[in-house]
């Protein structure tokens, strides 16, 4: 089953998903790859997604930089590797696609990495804002390229 909860952000309302014990999602409005509450329950009252909503407002109020959630990444093996990777890219630092190909050991996978971190079901906790192209520009975002850069200038990244 899963649970899921609004919460309202400085991004827009965020829709935040959870298993019984573990985070699944953080959607934006308007989110590519999402698929939908088809079959989820409305469970204002999650633990779980209360104590991700209030981290969640620590690190847009800048009291927080890491982000201590139990996570359910469901997607294939050379997904979850990829997402696995983005959690060791610390806040207020960035890396290039190319790089991040390149940290998992598959650096001629650029495509597929990329495509990987555009499915990241997390975001945000997993912090897929972090890799930007690699001109320093900043490139897709399942969540809208304007939130890309909203999370990066929250975290002191300044781009080109």
């Amino acid at each position: 089953m899963t649970y899921y909860i609004q919460h309202d952000s400085p991004l827009g309302t965020l829709l935040l998903a959870a298993s019984e014990h573990r985070l699944s999602g953080i959607y934006f409005e308007g989110h590519k790859h999402f698929t939908g509450i088809q079959g989820w329950q409305y469970v204002p009252s999650h633990q779980l997604l209360k104590d991700v909503a209030s981290q969640l407002d620590q690190y847009f109020a800048g009291q927080r930089r890491d982000f201590n959630v139990p996570l359910d990444l469901v997607g294939t093996q050379f997904q979850q590797s990829v997402w696995r990777e983005l959690l060791q890219i610390p806040f207020g630092h960035t890396i290039s696609y190319t790089q991040h190909a390149q940290r998992i050991g598959n650096p001629k996978a650029l495509r597929a990495v990329g495509a990987a971190i555009g499915r990241n079901p997390v975001s945000i906790i997993v912090p897929c804002h972090r890799v930007i192209g690699a001109s320093r520009a900043p490139t897709g975002y399942a969540g809208g390229l304007a939130h890309k850069c909203t999370l990066l200038a929250l975290e002191g990244i300044q781009l080109s």
